[in-house]
């Protein structure tokens, strides 16, 4: 029997509904319109279900505290610092405007282990998101937990280099600056209190990132939008994306899209090069 076996299968359903307003403000959030006919585009399920804990209930990070009752869905392993790792998601059907939203999530395994950094401990979630009745996502969730960082360690990333991301072996590209106003939008549409996207002297002084940190499903959201640009809207059926390395705020951040023998490929890229997040698709 492992420390967190009493977690294992552990399993939380929660209701929403998308409502108009919600979809409104996600469009509003990356520069869309409204769809007429109601079906909203892929990556909107990761603004339904939100974490709906009390603010006393929050720790010191801002997400959920973590605890040994029946009641925390998460075990407590104890390693204070929480990142989106992964995600596999399966998209099955659209969902709609006025859709009624259930989603059953249920711990699928933890484990700890040793990194370059430290102990690191990985929570593996699996999600099924169904809309009026109907399976419409499943998604396979990674978290990973870290251990605190001295207070004298250096800022991560570390400031580009001389180096300049290449976009010519690529078939789509963009780039963008993702600001503190987006950051707070897409914080606001999945009612994430994480401070490393909007407390600066949080995610510096004690996270020791160099500046806020852009969600990983925020830049997974936007490769979706260019996958659905190049490619039309829902052409998608699965989409995997990895955290590679820190996103900053107030950078540039180039998108990029290319076809494989596979699928398709698709990356977020620092000004010099250095991959932030790493993602595969398939029609």
């Amino acid at each position: 029997m492992g420390e967190w076996d009493a977690w294992l299968g552990r399993e939380l359903v929660q209701s929403d509904t998308l409502d108009p307003a919600l979809a409104r403000r996600w469009c509003a959030t990356f520069d869309l319109s409204t769809p007429a006919d109601g079906i909203m585009p892929q990556g909107i399920h990761l603004c339904l279900c939100t974490p709906e804990a009390p603010q006393a209930a929050l720790g010191e990070d801002g997400h959920p505290a973590r605890d040994s009752s029946p009641a925390s869905f998460f075990p407590p392993i104890p390693l204070p610092r929480r990142m989106w790792a992964a995600s596999d998601i399966a998209f099955v059907a659209p969902i709609r405007v006025g859709a009624a939203i259930e989603r059953t999530s249920r711990i699928a395994s933890i484990a700890e282990k040793d990194g370059s950094s430290g102990k690191l401990g990985f929570v593996e979630v699996e999600h099924i998101t169904s809309a009026d009745g109907a399976v419409a996502i499943r998604e396979k969730q990674t978290l990973v937990y870290r251990d605190a960082m001295p207070a004298d360690a250096p800022l991560s990333p570390p400031p580009a280099d001389e180096g300049q991301f290449d976009p010519s072996g690529w078939d789509a590209h963009r780039m963008i600056t993702p600001d503190p106003r987006l950051l707070f939008r897409y914080s606001a549409l999945t009612f994430n209190t994480h401070r490393i996207h909007y407390d600066l002297p949080y995610a510096r002084d004690v996270e020791r990132y160099r500046g806020l940190v852009v969600h990983g499903p925020l830049m997974a959201s936007l490769l979706l939008q260019m996958a659905a640009r190049e490619l039309g809207e829902h052409a998608i059926g699965t989409f995997a994306f990895r955290a590679v390395s820190p996103a900053i705020a107030d950078e540039p951040l180039h998108l990029a899209m290319r076809k494989t023998d596979e699928g398709y490929e698709f990356g977020t890229f620092a000004t010099d090069g250095r991959q932030c997040v790493r993602a595969n698709a398939t029609a």
